[in-house]
């Protein structure tokens, strides 16, 4: 695309220390400290990777790139510097939709087509032991074991980035990793040196606004989307591309928690989303995510609002629909996390014929990477003979060698190519992979394309599509995190961003945090566009699933309980494909108002409410009301917007809870078989979000 360049680091710029596009540089020319190389070259440049014009590729050359990403690479030994907490299951990809009239990749040559493929889900930034409901941006990264060589699809549950170029990497996650002082804080992002640099950085505004919301605490991996982030190329045979956007959109529709449910649930199961896969595929209910693309030619990405190479930008749905072409099936757990969730290896510049790059420079600078990463990680350059690692669908032929941990250790003679004893493999260049030739023009500067310029327009967008209680919880989130800041300026320049958002969400932030007085809104290098559309898309409450299938009814149960209403419930929960849990004051069991004993599957204290899709109250003589954990149990449920069945016998405990006035659509009376299923068909619903509104402030 042709767009005029914009030097984002000018001289003038660093003297009045703020950049062209709005970032804010805190050493200006006239300071002592220099910023250099570990060879002592000064930088002169540490926000833009070197390219080849505006648009074009990062360069090789780029030593100051090279040095910053190969020393952050290695800070970590052995977990991964970030996506250290991970889960991962195998799977079958299966193609349902032929697009061989599109891209050669083999996943897509034909419908009903198979391929093996490897899954690792992640939190970024907390470590292997951090908690899985923290507040963070998910990995969801597919490993295709295609006939034609492994393909990496490295993505996450966030379409869009914090960055637009990865020489910023390193400090987006020193930001955001405990304090190398006093190595705290942990798997979160509520502290100052997170929000010192996003408040420096106007191009994080829109994943600031994925971050704080709904987004970053789902309910589990199968109830998220991923995407691809970047845009990407497919490339036909004859040698045609056309950009494409990768969206996994999870069958069992979308979900996501409440805060206070997501810091309960740390406490009560920090392992939830783990335990949730592994119980699910465990029982035969494998989870499920449709692939769809997006898919547009030159002219649309010339003529849409924003860069389609700018990694901070998406394109929403209705501009370019999401065409599905194939389903995801998980449907086998790792037989050793180690040896394959820890040791599996992702990289986006695995890719295979029909698939390739675009100029992205947070991509490209991900494919330069990410090699350094794996060779930390995994101690050599022969990872790749790891069974997690190793391609499935196709023969592996080439002259590498020795190294550590080598095990394929070719015979004879040959080991270099040419060779003339008519021995070894050789170079196709009909069947073997072969790169878009797409022009390449430009002066070797450090810049970016002034596309890129507009920081604040999507952030807007994405904020004004969201349900008025989903942007309730995005100014709760930015409150609870900018109050653990120290500094009242990191608060006050968030501020200032957010007035180029939403005036409305500026000033109730401001109002929160106990500003005094509302700073001014942050210089722009483009005014935010305030006519962009809502795309109700983007809303998790405005894509609400279709079923209960795969979620959880808790019931709790006393000595003397309803057993026939139990057993409604049971086959209700059944039909309508969820999971149902029984608890109780005791472990061993329960008896029912026939004396007979049912199993219990949770002690009341060790499982609260916060764990389960919805809920059932059917207590026997005992009412529970002056049992402390099933009255939290309730109220916890009521403040967490979730439907009620209440048994008639549920009246003290209701009455000791401070609900008997409390009646809503979400409260539902459970007589017989007939008030269970409707019960369970309300459940669809999974919230009752006006209940919010009792709760406000």
């Amino acid at each position: 695309m042709t767009k005029t360049p914009r030097q984002t680091a000018s001289i003038e710029a660093l003297t009045s220390k703020r950049g062209a596009g709005g970032e804010i540089h805190q050493h200006a020319v006239g300071q002592d400290e220099r910023l250099t190389t570990a060879q002592g070259v000064v930088i002169a440049d540490n926000q833009n990777s070197l390219r080849a014009g505006a648009p074009g590729p990062t360069l090789m050359e780029d030593f100051a790139l090279r040095e910053k990403l190969f020393h952050f690479d290695h800070e970590r030994i052995p977990e991964r510097v970030v996506h250290a907490r991970g889960y991962g299951a195998h799977g079958t990809f299966t193609c349902t939709r032929d697009l061989t009239d599109i891209t050669r990749a083999a996943p897509f040559a034909s419908s009903g087509k198979k391929t093996e493929v490897f899954v690792r889900f992640s939190t970024v930034a907390g470590s292997k032991g951090s908690a899985d409901l923290a507040r963070d941006v998910r990995g969801f990264s597919v490993k295709f074991y295609t006939d034609e060589g492994n393909w990496d699809l490295v993505g996450n549950n966030i379409p869009v980035f914090f960055i637009q170029d990865a020489i910023k990497f390193p400090d987006l996650v020193h930001a955001v990793k405990p304090a190398p002082d006093r190595a705290f804080p942990q798997a979160q992002s509520a502290h100052d040196n997170f929000w010192d640099f996003i408040s420096l950085t106007p191009e994080s505004m829109h994943m600031v606004m994925w971050q704080m919301s709904d987004r970053t605490i789902p309910r589990s991996f199968t109830t998220m989307e991923g995407f691809g982030v970047h845009t990407f190329r497919f490339v036909s045979t004859e040698g045609v591309s056309t950009f494409v956007k990768f969206h996994w959109k999870p069958r069992m529709g979308l979900q996501s928690v409440m805060w206070d449910e997501a810091v309960k649930s740390n406490g009560a199961d920090p392992d939830r989303h783990r335990r949730d896969l592994w119980d699910a595929i465990d029982r035969g209910d494998f989870p499920e995510w449709d692939l769809g693309v997006q898919m547009f030619d030159q002219d649309f990405a010339d003529n849409f609002a924003f860069d389609v190479l700018d990694p901070t930008k998406l394109i929403p749905e209705e501009d370019c629909p999401v065409e599905i072409i194939g389903t995801l099936r998980l449907d086998r757990a790792v037989d050793n996390f180690f040896a394959e969730t820890e040791q599996v290896a992702f990289c986006t510049a695995n890719v295979i014929p029909g698939i390739d790059f675009t100029d992205d420079p947070l991509l490209q600078g991900r494919n330069f990477s990410y090699l350094d990463t794996q060779l930390k990680r995994l101690g050599g350059p022969n990872f790749t003979k790891l069974p997690v690692n190793a391609p499935k669908g196709c023969p592996v032929s080439n002259y590498q060698q020795d190294g550590h941990m080598q095990t394929a250790a070719r015979k004879g003679r040959v080991n270099y190519e040419p060779n003339g004893w008519g021995e070894g493999p050789r170079a196709h260049p009909l069947e073997g992979y072969v790169s878009y030739r797409a022009p390449v023009t430009g002066p070797k500067t450090r810049l970016r394309p002034e596309s890129f310029a507009d920081h604040y327009s999507q952030a807007r967008q994405f904020y004004i599509s969201q349900t008025p209680s989903e942007q309730e919880h995005i100014l709760s989130a930015l409150v609870f995190e900018l109050s653990k800041c120290a500094e009242p300026a990191i608060r006050s320049r968030m501020v200032s961003h957010l007035l180029n958002i939403d005036l409305g969400l500026a000033q109730s932030a401001a109002d929160r945090l106990g500003l005094g007085t509302t700073p001014k809104a942050a210089p722009t290098s483009q005014p935010t566009q305030m006519n962009l559309a809502p795309s109700p898309a983007l809303s998790i409450q405005q894509n609400p699933p279709g079923s209960f299938k795969g979620r959880m009814l808790g019931v709790v149960l006393s000595d003397g309980f309803d057993g026939a209403l139990l057993a409604a419930l049971e086959k209700a929960v059944s039909e309508a494909g969820g999971v149902i849990r029984t608890v109780a004051p005791r472990i061993g069991g329960v008896l029912c108002s026939k004396d007979n004993l049912h199993p219990v599957t949770d002690q009341i204290s060790g499982a609260p409410s916060v764990l389960f899709d919805a809920v059932a109250v059917l207590p026997g003589v005992d009412g529970l009301a002056s049992t402390p954990a099933a009255v939290d149990f309730l109220k916890d449920a009521h403040v967490h917007c979730k439907h009620i069945g209440l048994s008639a016998s549920a009246a003290e405990l209701v009455e000791a809870c401070g609900l008997a006035g409390a009646a809503d659509d979400g409260i539902h009376t459970l007589r017989d078989a007939a008030s269970a299923r409707s019960f369970l068909g309300a459940c669809k619903g999974l919230r009752v979000w006006g209940r919010e509104t009792l709760f406000a402030g």
